[in-house]
């Protein structure tokens, strides 16, 4: 008999026979042993639908794959060129990326913008132009009316021919008939094509950055509905805006795009890299804000991110924020409509109530995704969320009912914040801007204005209706699911006290409140500072942004510590193991790994001994992920571990290709060939799809270390050994079930819903 030699490499323990194998001991008219991974069959390495991936493995094939181009480019030409091409097709794809999202961005810009104004009326000049641009061209448009053209004309003026009086139950009607049927088209189109596209998808994205497969999320027929039905949705007057979906809209480009690039296609961490660019992009996009959207990208979603990916998102971010200044979307030379700049520095006395309205802006975040979460779950567990349909149409129409009497309710959410945002001007027209000269005219007289200044100006009978209507419009916000929060609650009694100037302080406080509420509900620090940063342009302001945002921060994370993306992620009981959460309990891997106590024996496959039909009535028997495999049921000296859908594609491959294969064919995972009859049927040979060198911890290791371990290595699962001897395995859902329950969680929440 042969002489082993005891081999312990990582951990992993694996008998070789000393001296290696025996060359051929079967007779020359013996059926050869085929090894089926000499050539790539297709479908290994690639992962089934709510799978986690394999970090380590994803980036041990890219670092193969990369030395063995290097390797040939050294010899030949031809592979030199394919070498720079493939250095170069990662800035490709980000060119395109940013192309792409960029592109659609600025379409969703200006067809949502033209679809809201069609709910109240159309331009005679063309039906292709919203309100603002049909009155451009026109040489009856004043300062004091801007809005107001010959050109333009609303529903009721096109079939009554008046617009005043009685008739505006007219105008009212066909506004809520648009929104509605902006609605139902969305709701409908979502469930009929793609289920996917529905909400912001931000946890998800999360979700799917730390590995997650979800097959369809980012695919071709989400993209589609996505782009359409958010277009639909924010014109039919919802409360909701379109800056989170954009992330969802150029993750999907991302994937998409991916699919050409053969190094991408093949590689689930590579495309995770080019994802989390994405996510730049598309912040990018909605804010006007490339630099924010990288940071975006690092701090708040990405589960991986490398410096090359840190450098090309830069390049992603910046392609599309010039690709959409280029089709300048709302025609101000501005990438955002509610771009606005603060000219009047600030003194050391408003930190206080920077602070002040940091920590409201916390309070308010808290409460938020209390009562956000409270409701999905309610929708989850109740049967109102089995008629989604009626229950969108319900929310549309108690909307457009409601928002269409006041001017505030009644504009889209950036329009709103546009208007709240800008400091009054000296031919400014809003209703804001409704002062009085000291000789009791109105800023509608421009001479009257100029020759009084800007400052000594008192409140005027438009400022406060403008100011109950806010304060109606600030009921309606909070009651609708809140989209621009709590606007004007601190500045109420300040507009009242009526001098110009305070126009725009009560902005600034507005915009402070608001990024408080943002910070609050999103917790994000930094990437949220530039974002505004470069939303306003005021470098004057960074030092009371950052404080007001950290304020926020602390004050919603002593009421909870999860933001509104974290909660929707356990809502939905996607296995995501957050970073920022600190484990502070006390227990050992033991404790954790399967199988228990009362649980049956681990399932396990042997090097050698077991035929075809034993492997696959083991794999018809389970639903296990994967399967270790040992020496012998006896010893359960571990050897390797081997991925369930890698095992089924080769045998389904050796039966279909292999001659001579049969049920009672031996199953090897070995190199080597051991002893058997001359007449026996071939084997089936898969020592290439084991790993060799699986991750392996032993039963004393504090539970602290092991989840630190699947958080920096991405790891779906761990084996758990004594002495050479497998023991149990650990897998990612493992851990968050245990993480669930030390918290007084329930651990079966822990479930892809």
């Amino acid at each position: 008999s042969p002489i082993f030699l005891l081999v312990s490499h990582e951990s992993v323990l694996c008998f070789v026979p000393l001296g290696g194998c025996k060359a051929d001991w079967r007779p020359s008219n013996s059926p050869k042993l085929i090894d089926l991974l000499d050539d790539t069959v297709p479908g290994i390495g690639t992962y089934e639908d709510f799978n986690t991936i394999d970090w380590v493995r994803e980036k041990s094939k890219d670092r193969d794959r990369h030395r063995e181009i290097t390797n040939k480019s050294k010899h030949s030409t031809v592979a030199l060129l394919f070498s720079i091409s493939d250095a170069f097709s990662g800035w490709l794809l980000m060119l395109l990326i940013g192309l792409m999202s960029g592109a659609l961005a600025g379409g969703i810009d200006i067809a949502a913008h033209w679809m809201t104004d069609l709910k109240e009326g159309v331009c005679l000049n063309g039906f292709w132009f919203n309100h603002e641009h049909c009155c451009w061209a026109s040489n009856e448009t004043t300062f004091q009316e801007r809005d107001k053209c010959p050109q333009w004309k609303t529903w009721a003026e096109l079939m009554v021919g008046v617009s005043e009086g009685s008739v505006n139950v007219l105008n009212h009607f066909m506004y809520v008939s648009w929104a509605l049927l902006f609605a139902f088209l969305a709701v409908i189109l979502v469930r009929a094509f793609a289920p996917y596209a529905c909400g912001s998808g931000i946890p998800e994205i999360k979700t799917i950055l730390s590995g997650f497969i979800i097959r369809g999320y980012l695919g071709k027929w989400t993209l589609i509905i996505k782009t359409i039905t958010l277009v639909l949705a924010v014109s039919s007057g919802l409360s909701l805006g379109k800056e989170g979906p954009l992330v969802h809209v150029a993750c999907c480009c991302a994937n998409i795009l991916c699919h050409f690039f053969t190094k991408y296609r093949r590689n689930e961490a590579k495309r995770r890299e080019v994802l989390s660019a994405a996510s730049a992009v598309g912040v990018s996009v909605a804010f006007g804000a490339p630099i924010g959207g990288v940071l975006f990208s690092l701090e708040e979603v990405s589960y991986y991110f490398p410096l090359k990916t840190l450098w090309r998102s830069f390049f992603a971010a910046l392609v599309a924020a010039f690709t959409l200044r280029s089709i300048n979307p709302f025609g101000n030379s501005r990438l955002v409509l509610f771009y606005v700049e603060f000219h009047t520095p600030w003194h050391l006395l408003e930190l206080i109530p920077f602070v002040l309205l940091g920590i409201f802006g916390g309070l308010w975040g808290a409460f938020f995704i209390h009562a956000n979460i409270a409701w999905c779950r309610l929708r989850k567990n109740t049967r109102l969320g089995h008629y989604p349909v009626i229950e969108v149409l319900v929310v549309t129409l108690l909307t457009a009912l409601l928002a269409f009497p006041i001017e505030y309710t009644r504009m889209s959410s950036s329009e709103l914040i546009s208007e709240l945002f800008n400091d009054c001007g000296l031919l400014d027209s809003s209703k804001l801007c409704g002062y009085t000269s000291n000789s009791g005219s109105t800023s509608g007289s421009v001479n009257a204005t100029a020759a009084n200044g800007l400052g000594a100006r008192l409140a005027g009978p438009g400022l406060y209706t403008a100011m109950w209507q806010l304060a109606l419009a600030l009921v309606f916000k909070m009651l609708i699911t809140v989209a621009t929060f709590g606007i004007k609650v601190t500045d109420l009694d300040v507009f009242l006290k009526a001098k110009q100037n305070i126009r725009a302080q009560a902005s600034k406080h507005f915009f402070f409140f608001l990024i408080s509420t943002l910070g609050g509900v999103t917790r994000m620090t930094v990437s949220l500072v530039v974002i505004m940063f470069e939303l306003t342009g005021g470098l004057e302001y960074i030092v009371p942004l950052m404080a007001a945002t950290m304020t926020s921060k602390w004050v919603a994370d002593a009421l909870s510590r999860e933001s509104i993306y974290e909660a929707h992620i356990r809502l939905n009981g996607y296995p995501f193991l957050e970073a920022k959460e600190e484990f502070r309990h006390k227990t050992l891997a033991t404790d954790v790994m399967r199988p228990r106590q009362s649980d049956p024996p681990l399932s396990v496959l042997t090097q050698s001994g077991m035929s075809v039909e034993e492997v696959e009535r083991l794999i018809a028997d389970t639903t296990y992920s994967g399967f270790p495999v040992v020496i012998s049921q006896q010893s359960q000296r571990l050897v390797g571990f081997v991925l369930r859908r890698d095992l089924v594609i080769s045998l389904e491959n050796a039966r279909r290709h292999q001659e001579g294969v049969v049920s009672v064919s031996a199953v090897l995972f070995t190199e080597c060939d051991p002893p058997a009859s001359p007449s026996a049927p071939p084997a089936v040979k898969l020592h290439n799809i084991l790993d060799l060198s699986p991750f392996t911890v032993t039963v004393h290791t504090p539970m602290e270390i092991v989840v630190d371990i699947f958080r920096k290595l991405g790891l779906r699962q761990c084996l758990v050994i004594q002495n050479g001897r497998l023991l149990g395995i650990i897998t990612k859902k493992d851990i968050l079930k245990h993480m669930a329950q030390m918290a007084n969680r329930d651990p079966e929440s822990i479930l892809f819903n």
